[in-house]
């Protein structure tokens, strides 16, 4: 199933010598949005709000007609970043360690800056977290934005800088967009890889007023297949946060505008999954998490004055994996992965013809269902064939019009299976510690027994709460990769003041009291606009340092206990942060 490295370096032979010509090589900008579906564009007919400047990149260059991802977040991401389908890639879920991204797969960021580009990235990682997982050990020279899959404000939040905890400043969308923008302009002297994956429309669904107020009451025109399904308060805080990436889009294309670059500039729209809820998406089956056409197919815009034909309309499937061989190609630079991939080098449909153009089978897969994609048909999870030329709904199974389509896509799903299932079993990796000097360890990659729970059922923005008992117990299955000192610090909030915990790790141990009641109300609610359920609310954790704790090397468990329970509970729990004393 695999592409082996010779047909993958023979597929960029078009691009390369098509870019040889340039002084200077192009700037890459990758910009990717999440939970957005394909209908959440004006572009493509959705006439519920407007998108003008994302649109532009599709008139200015070119726009693919069928083009793929995955059904949820983490494995788009993992696709983009190799080449390669996410199982492979030892990306098999979205929170508790499964969204992590394998240390020896080599990412887009590698690639281009093993050819000396400089690489920036801004937004939601949700491929790891600590080091060597972070995105500043993957290739990339900056990042700021949080690596988590869900966030659970987006004003004035909290943010990583390069590794550290920094607060941000304004709507999130924003914020991260001034980052790219700052990026794009300090290092317009060179060759830049700017990544940009922005979490909205993703859940909470918050907004600024400004882009709130026109879709208040709207009444939307186009609606959901099923009308019956859709949420109407769901659906106009999604278009409104739409409204809002357009403008920042708008933004930072004005910028290239304004630094000269556009002409020296690749940029490339996406999603990364279907629509987070039921809204117009032109009728497609499904949404966010089902692998049929709807949950699985994105827009996919790609701008490159002058060497892409303005409004060139690209009919042939492609997906999230040949995103990496593509813009390799169009820049002219080996893609340095030892690796076979799965992606093919799409330069050839941007920039020459898009006749003799090989049919091929794209496979999405997620929570063990797959279903497979060809120029004309999908055979769906459940093994019913649909011709998605006559029938885009997939409301008539014609298995057993073609029995032959049918078999031999049958085939070709139960081979994939049997290679990638495998690869999607329990996740026994445990979370590393010491290849950095701070090390950070959310709730969210912690394990909670006895009467400790999370804050909601969704890990990723979660912190551990209801710790009353002393035969409860937090920990963190950890592997420390250099042994020595290390401070802890524990951001907390508590009720009463004078509870006592021990952390140990193997033969250590390391006990506090906790020194002051720190009991701050949440927030968030007020500015929801729509009734959360994936995210817990947030609210102001403080730093406790509990003092130093000697690490050995290797495999253990890292844990708190309770030895002394002052009042009701001893302390919520959003992180354990462990700095290396040794530098």
């Amino acid at each position: 199933m695999e592409l082996s490295r010779r047909a993958f370096l023979g597929s960029l032979s078009v691009a390369a010598i098509f870019a040889q010509p340039r002084a200077k090589p192009p700037n890459v900008l990758v910009i990717l949005t999440d939970d957005q579906g394909w209908g959440d564009l004006s572009l493509n007919g959705n006439s519920n709000l407007a998108t003008p400047r994302i649109d532009s990149l599709g008139r200015a260059g070119a726009q693919f007609e069928r083009f793929y991802v995955c059904a949820v977040c983490a494995p788009t991401r993992a696709e983009l970043l190799t080449g390669r389908y996410h199982p492979r890639t030892g990306v098999r879920g979205v929170s508790t360690g499964q969204e992590r991204l394998n240390l020896d797969e080599h990412t887009i960021a590698q690639t281009f800056r093993s050819a000396g580009y400089t690489t920036g990235a801004f937004g939601k990682w949700h491929n790891g977290s600590q080091a060597p997982y972070h995105p500043n050990s993957r290739g990339f020279d900056e990042y700021y934005g949080f690596t988590s899959g869900h966030w659970a404000h987006y004003f004035d939040t909290e943010m990583d800088h390069n590794g550290q905890l920094v607060k941000g400043s304004g709507y999130i969308t924003d914020d991260l967009t001034n980052r790219a923008i700052a990026f794009v302009s300090q290092k317009r002297t060179r060759p830049f890889f700017c990544y940009l994956p922005l979490n909205t429309p993703h859940s909470p669904m918050q907004v600024p007023d400004a882009y709130y107020q026109k879709f208040a009451r709207l009444q939307p025109a186009m609606k959901a297949t099923d009308p019956g399904q859709e949420d109407l308060a769901m659906t106009r805080a999604a278009l409104a946060m739409v409204e809002n990436i357009d403008w920042n889009i708008g933004r930072l294309l004005e910028r290239l505008d304004e630094l000269r670059l556009a002409q020296d500039t690749i940029v490339v729209f996406f999603c990364d999954n279907g629509p987070n809820s039921w809204r117009w998406n032109g009728g497609m089956k499904g949404r966010k998490g089902s692998v049929d056409e709807g949950g699985v197919r994105s827009p996919l815009l790609i701008r490159w004055p002058g060497r892409i034909p303005a409004g060139r309309t690209i009919p042939q499937i492609a997906g999230a994996i040949d995103l990496l061989p593509t813009l390799a190609g169009l820049a002219g630079i080996p893609a340095g992965n030892a690796k076979p991939i799965d992606g093919r080098s799409l330069a050839p449909l941007l920039t020459g013809s898009t006749e003799n153009w090989p049919d091929r089978m794209i496979f999405s897969h997620w929570n063990k269902r797959i279903s497979v994609r060809t120029q004309r048909h999908r055979l769906d999870a459940d093994g019913r064939l649909f011709d998605m030329v006559n029938d885009p709904g997939q409301s008539r199974d014609i298995a057993a019009e073609d029995p032959a389509e049918a078999q031999r896509l049958r085939a070709a799903v139960a081979a994939w299976g049997r290679e990638m299932r495998p690869l999607v079993g329990p996740d026994d990796r445990p979370y590393p510690v010491g290849h950095s000097r701070l090390t950070y360890l959310p709730a969210r990659d912690g394990v909670a027994t006895g009467g400790v729970r999370r804050s909601n059922t969704a890990p990723n923005s979660s912190y551990f709460t209801n710790w009353t008992q002393e035969a409860d117990r937090i920990y963190w299955d950890v592997d420390v990769a250099r042994a020595g000192a290390y401070q802890a610090v524990l951001h907390y909030t508590a009720p009463a003041a004078g509870s006592v915990v021990e952390l140990s790790c193997g033969g250590a141990r390391l006990e506090a009291a906790v020194p002051e009641v720190h009991d701050p109300p949440l927030f968030g609610a007020k500015d929801d606009r729509h009734d959360r359920g994936q995210e817990s609310y947030a609210k102001h954790f403080k730093p406790w340092s509990l003092g130093t704790i000697q690490l050995p090397a290797g495999r253990n468990q890292l844990s708190l206990r309770a030895l002394r329970i002052a009042g009701n509970a001893v302390a919520d729990v959003r992180y354990l942060i462990l700095t290396r004393r040794d530098g």
